[in-house]
């Protein structure tokens, strides 16, 4: 059990990489899943290339807009993707962890699809950055230019953001300005401080 751990985790398009921002802000100290993920993904081009074919990697990288719009598409190639990356970013967000650990005061991990991993990792607490379905569809179209079918798909292909929010600890909701953001954030770091143990 990391004890000192707490998940930071919403769904797509929810404003999580700005509660992580703010977060750090605050203080704590931030492992970030996605930033391991995208590392993972580079040093992994060759099992990429084997499984998926050579045109998902470009100037030896992987295109991550390609392959994204192939593994929504398609639970199967999704699976086998996750079973290239997954053991290696857990593995390194464990490794990370376990420096966190100690240092005996509460730290964030930033996992977007931490409940999609049920049990993957043994974290009880969880901050779940809040926006409904219908904000977070037009913020999606807005930020990455997808159609609205692309937009539904991306949400679709995640746990509805109202079943990640009734297994919050602690539960920031952003569908209002910065402002209010920035007060929600403020709110559970009084209650994250005052929590810890």
């Amino acid at each position: 059990m990391l004890k000192n751990a707490i998940v930071l985790t919403g769904g797509i398009a929810t404003g999580k990489s700005t509660v992580s921002s703010l977060m750090q802000l605050y203080g704590f100290k931030i492992i970030d899943a996605d930033k391991i993920a995208h590392q993972i993904l580079d040093k992994s081009i060759n099992e990429i290339a084997k499984v998926f074919g050579d045109e998902y990697i470009e100037d030896g990288i992987v295109n991550r807009k390609k392959l994204g719009s192939l593994i929504f598409d398609n639970k199967e190639k999704r699976l086998e993707l996750e079973a290239i990356v997954h053991p290696k970013i857990r593995d390194k967000i464990l490794a990370q962890a376990k420096l966190q650990e100690g240092f005996n005061k509460p730290y964030l991990i930033d996992i977007p699809l931490f409940f999609e991993r049920d049990g993957i990792y043994n974290i009880d607490r969880v901050i779940v950055v809040y926006a409904p379905k219908e904000i977070q569809l037009e913020r999606l179209m807005q930020r990455e230019g997808f159609s609205k079918e692309e937009a539904i798909k991306r949400i679709n292909a995640q746990l509805p953001i109202d079943n990640k929010r009734d297994k919050a600890t602690f539960l920031i909701d952003n569908s209002k300005d910065l402002k209010h953001l920035q007060n929600e954030c403020e709110r559970v770091k009084e209650e994250i401080l005052n929590a810890s143990y």
